[in-house]
This record gives C-alpha cells, sequence and structure tokens, in this order.
C-alpha cells in the first residue's frame, strides 16, 4: 500500500531523526543519536552520534560531531571526533578537523584540515599557519638555506 522512496542513497533505519529535503531551518540544532539531513540548514549543528548530510542537503553551518558523512554541499567549519567521510558528489567549503579523514574521488573539499586529536567541542584552530621555515636552517649556524632542488631526471 505505501511505498518507501527508493531513489534514496542509503536507508535510514535506525536514524533517530530525518529532516527531509524540503525542510529549512535557521537555527543552532541539537541532536543526540544518528540523524540525516536532506534540507536546508543554516546556523550550528552539534550532533553526539552519527551526522549524514545527504547529497540533495545544503548546509551553511558550523558542525560538530562524532562521525559525519557528508554526500551534499556545506559551507562552514566541520568538527568531527572519529571520523569525517566526504563522499561523492559532495562539496565542502570550510575548515575541517578530524583525526581519520576519508575523501571519495569525486568529492570536492576547498580549505585547511587539520588532522590531530579533536577534544569535546574543539572545533578547527584558527590563525596563524604554522611556521615551517625551521626546517630549512642550518642546524651549527642557524642560518636559512634555500630547500633542496629536486633531482635531475635520469635518461
Amino acid at each position: 500500500m505505501f511505498e518507501r522512496d527508493k531513489t534514496r542513497p542509503e536507508d535510514t533505519s535506525g536514524t533517530s531523526a530525518f529532516l527531509g529535503k524540503g525542510t529549512r531551518i535557521v537555527g543552532k540544532l541539537t541532536f543526540e543519536g544518528s540523524v540525516r539531513i536532506e534540507g536546508q540548514i543554516e546556523g550550528e549543528i552539534n550532533a553526539q552520534d552519527a551526522l549524514t548530510i545527504g547529497e540533495g542537503a545544503v548546509v551553511k553551518a558550523k558542525i560538530n560531531g562524532t562521525s559525519i558523512v557528508v554526500h551534499g554541499h556545506v559551507i562552514g567549519d566541520v568538527a568531527a571526533k572519529t571520523r569525517l567521510e566526504l563522499r561523492a558528489p559532495s562539496k565542502v567549503v570550510g575548515n575541517i578537523s578530524t583525526p581519520n579523514l576519508v575523501i571519495q574521488e569525486g568529492a570536492v573539499f576547498e580549505g585547511q584540515c587539520a588532522m590531530g586529536g579533536v577534544a569535546a567541542g574543539d572545533g578547527v584552530r584558527r590563525g596563524k599557519k604554522p611556521d615551517f621555515s625551521v626546517l630549512f636552517r642550518d642546524e651549527e649556524t642557524g642560518e636559512d638555506v634555500p630547500p633542496p632542488s629536486p633531482p635531475e631526471p635520469t635518461r
């Protein structure tokens, strides 16, 4: 009598919350349990469990979660405590922070990535970029040396 939409990329069984395609929310969302977003969100998202951003979703938000899978479009910083997956055809524009990162072929990521451990509530650190110039200093004199040249091609 009732049929489920078979065009959905993943089954939503076991999902505590589902925000469908026609949904548009502006504000701060907090979820306990797994959640799937297919609509439009603007603001901030905090997820205590698995968060899936579906292929049709457009999210303009700061996102904090435990395990996050992105199929859709995200603009904003994303921090995942355990794992972040960017699956095709996702597009993420913003900084990401996670100890485990998977970027599938066909996914697009524009921003900076930090893969150190993420403590609870930590986001992506902003500010000064790390200084790697110390790698190009002479240990004895402390003077700067040019970076090594690439090797000559062999024939």
